[in-house]
């Protein structure tokens, strides 16, 4: 096969009405949007939309701005590797959405804050809410160059574009419109993004099962599937080395949950806009009993894609740049026998559920070697490209779906969903532009000299494309790391915990005074930082840590403090 070959197979299936209907469907819900609400007078209507949106507005628009292009990119791609277990992460999610709706919400609503920051200087003092404010840009605006570069580079690879200028167009769209339109013009651009998101899965879901061969129908497909063990969906197991239980998607999603949507800018700012405290209450339960089911059928569709693969031949590595970079290196004739190798072994495996499967003939000794055959070869494939440039990834889960989309669907369909990745990276990176300015405005700039309403909304409009400036750079360089995904979980977990941990103290502790947890929170956010470069745990533990270490150290002062008056 021809080095560029691999690549170019995929580019020529993008034809001219994927073309069109990727342009139009997105420059359809970015032009509406603005039309909208493309004037904002006063900040209330341009941070917080005027408090106008319906509680359907504000669930799918929470719903958005957490589901990037990461999700329906790596996903699908979890499912087909590792099974549905990843759907336990999120277990702890409809708990947390609960005690936001009764503990966080009803203060934020009370007080009738631009931001969830605004809350800590109200209740402690102004230094504690720029600290925590500092926290949430630096974090946040790290992470926002990550949700522009990680489709981009996904996309790139896929369909032979230029890096950096779909890094650019993807940036300066988005800038655009939240510059524009402000969070309501936000909210609107959620709502259509997760209507078109949710119509691509389900058309994508029946489409791959109408792929299956004759004899296979879902119902086949599900007893296939459980037979490789990608339906265990719940593991009561209290292992420490697995990510994934019951107990650990219970605790540790309920603590991340309350850190995201309870103290995260980028979501408060989404129930913030409802016009009432039930409307942001309904909102944000919706988002909790919605989201799992979800996930769940996201990793539906990874689990059918491993379906349909058992009947066709895959690439044995689905990441292009490894295949590519092997068939040009000193192993190309070692690599093409393994390839030779993988073909014949998944052929041996179609055949094997064509014509033994639900037969007499049927042995779970034949299928199982051959399983670990076939995943021994792609093993063989990462350690080859490894020993000849470490610095590409081989983990291939991120383009297993896009890889299926762009090789099997039909011509419209193919834009239709390369819409949807794109609208799902544009959604979560809108939100977060909008709240990176909000914040920046509200709880860094602004100060006692009152200026007009007029002067604050261009000022966040000027923070706003400073923002995305700052994104669309920061995703330019976004070379220089290797597991973007991890990346994003390592920032957030680094900076979690702590602003977490003064919002605990601030709603539930009332003896922890200010002084107190404004040091409590530099002292712990300086061990958290020392403990992630030591590296001693997971980065997952630095949440909970962070939080405890906060308010015991908060504690402790303030007895301190105490001790010392005496």
């Amino acid at each position: 096969m021809d080095t560029l070959l691999f690549i170019n197979e995929y580019n020529k299936l993008m034809s001219l009405i994927d073309w069109i209907i990727l342009t139009s469907t997105i420059s359809f819900i970015v032009i509406y949007g603005i039309w909208k609400n493309g004037r904002h007078k006063n900040l209330d209507g341009y941070i917080k939309g005027s408090s106008t949106a319906r509680w359907w507005t504000v669930g799918l628009s929470v719903m958005a701005t957490q589901a990037s292009a990461i999700t329906f990119l790596s996903t699908p791609g979890q499912a087909f590797h590792d099974g549905m277990g990843f759907v336990q992460f999120y277990f702890g999610l409809p708990f947390a959405m609960i005690i936001i709706c009764v503990f966080f919400i009803p203060i934020y609503n009370k007080l009738k804050v631009f931001t969830a920051y605004q809350f800590l200087e109200n209740r402690f003092d102004r230094k504690t809410r720029k600290l925590t404010a500092i926290l949430f840009l630096i974090q946040r605006g790290l992470a926002a160059g990550i949700t522009i570069y990680a489709p981009a580079i996904i996309l790139s690879v896929l369909l032979n574009w230029n890096l950096k200028i779909l890094i650019i167009i993807i940036g300066i769209i988005v800038t655009t419109y939240t510059l524009i339109g402000g969070t309501k013009t936000v909210n609107i651009t959620h709502k259509h993004q997760m209507i078109l998101i949710f119509s691509g899965l389900i058309i994508t879901f029946f489409y791959i099962i109408n792929s299956f061969p004759e004899k296979i129908n879902f119902f086949e497909s599900l007893k296939i599937a459980k037979s490789f063990n990608k339906l265990n969906i719940i593991d009561f197991s209290i292992d420490p080395n697995n990510r994934y239980t019951f107990w650990s998607g219970l605790t540790g999603g309920l603590f991340l949950a309350l850190s995201y949507f309870g103290a995260d800018q980028s979501q408060v700012q989404r129930y913030l806009s409802a016009r009432s405290l039930k409307e942001s209450q309904i909102g944000l339960i919706m988002n909790g009993f919605l989201k799992v089911p979800m996930q769940f059928f996201i990793l539906l569709i990874g689990v059918m894609v491993f379906i349909f693969y058992q009947f066709e031949t895959a690439p044995i590595n689905f990441n292009p740049e490894v295949i590519n970079s092997l068939q040009i290196s000193s192993k190309k004739n070692s690599f093409e026998t393994l390839q030779k190798e993988n073909i014949v072994t998944q052929k041996k495996i179609k055949e094997y559920f064509l014509t033994k499967y639900n037969t007499v003939n049927k042995n779970r000794h034949e299928i199982d070697s051959l399983y670990r055959l076939e995943k021994s070869q792609r093993e063989k494939t990462k350690i080859m490209i490894k020993s000849i440039n470490p610095k590409i990834e081989t983990n291939d889960k991120d383009y297993v779906f896009i890889s299926y989309i762009l090789s099997y669907f039909p011509k419209g369909l193919i834009g239709l969903l390369i819409a949807v990745i794109i609208c799902a990276s544009m959604s979560s990176t809108a939100s977060e532009l909008n709240a990176l300015a909000s914040t920046t405005v509200i709880d860094i700039y602004k100060n006692d000299k009152q200026k007009s309403d007029l002067h604050y909304v261009k000022a966040t409009q000027i923070f706003t494309l400073i923002w995305g400036i700052i994104a669309i750079f920061y995703a330019s360089v976004g070379m220089l790391f290797e597991n973007l995904i991890q990346l994003v979980n390592i920032i957030g977990s680094i900076f979690y915990g702590t602003i977490l941990g003064v919002f605990i103290s601030a709603i539930f502790i009332k003896k922890i005074k200010s002084k107190a947890v404004f040091y409590s929170a530099i002292i712990s956010e300086i061990i958290i930082i020392i403990i992630f470069f030591i590296d001693i745990i997971s980065f997952l533990w630095l949440n909970f840590i962070g939080a405890v270490l906060t308010i015991l150290i908060a504690f402790l002062i303030q007895l301190l403090i105490k001790e010392s008056k005496k």
